[in-house]
């Protein structure tokens, strides 16, 4: 029995690592669209978000038979609660992916038209939003806790960048009033990453309750507020 619980628990934390890894590549190759008018790639973001919400619906239908039939107990249930969550915010993070791909096609974007990404700090979004859900992934295989609160303190960094990314670009829209619907567009893939940190917070949050049982998930509303 307990060697079939083990087989069951193995094959759902690599089923999960493999989403991981799967939803970070369409959030990077969505980035590299973006960064290079590239409509070729972001069309592969786009095909392989089926892939994505396969996975997802699978994971979730292993871990309801993996709870029904083994009806687990303290760190067993722990495991498979989190996964189950980290499972579906993952996949959400993967709809953010698939939204920065479709506004390539959508805008039809010009590799000119990236002058309007000048000054507004994208790279720095994507490579804090990259680092964050690659931090979430170590911390979960190394059972880090410290590593996986590490993320929280990147949330700020995130806020601020979106802020001042929205300011540049309603002022460029008032000068350019020809471009508001492509600015309108372009504040909303910093509104998406945005997103993206809080669902990896919120993997965060699952790891840390799995590996010490420690509940996180409201501790936004006990903190002081951002200022």
């Amino acid at each position: 029995m307990v060697k079939f619980v083990e087989n069951e628990l193995q094959n759902i934390q690599r089923e999960v690592k493999e989403m991981w890894k799967l939803v970070y590549q369409q959030l990077d190759n969505a980035y590299n669209a973006v960064l290079n008018a590239d409509q070729e790639l972001a069309d592969k973001v786009i095909s392989r978000e089926k892939r994505v919400n396969a996975f997802e619906l699978k994971i979730d239908s292993d871990i309801e038979d993996f709870i029904a039939l083994y009806n687990p107990v303290a760190v067993d249930l722990r495991f498979a609660l989190a996964m189950l969550k980290i499972n579906n915010n993952l996949e959400r993070i993967g709809d953010y992916a698939e939204s920065i791909a479709r506004f390539v096609i959508r805008t039809e974007l010009k590799p000119e038209n990236k002058i309007l990404f000048a000054d507004l700090q994208l790279e720095d979004m994507y490579d804090t939003v990259l680092s964050m859900l690659n931090t979430t992934y170590e911390a979960l295989q190394r059972q880090d806790i410290g590593l996986a609160k590490s993320v929280f303190d990147k949330d700020e960094t995130l806020d601020q960048i979106n802020q001042k990314a929205l300011d540049r670009l309603t002022a460029y829209a008032t000068e350019h009033p020809e471009s508001i619907r492509l600015c309108l567009e372009v504040s909303g893939i910093f509104r998406k990453l945005e997103r993206a940190g809080d669902h990896i917070n919120n993997l965060a949050e699952e790891t840390v309750f799995y590996i010490d049982a420690e509940v996180l998930k409201h501790r936004k509303t006990i903190l002081p507020e951002k200022e």
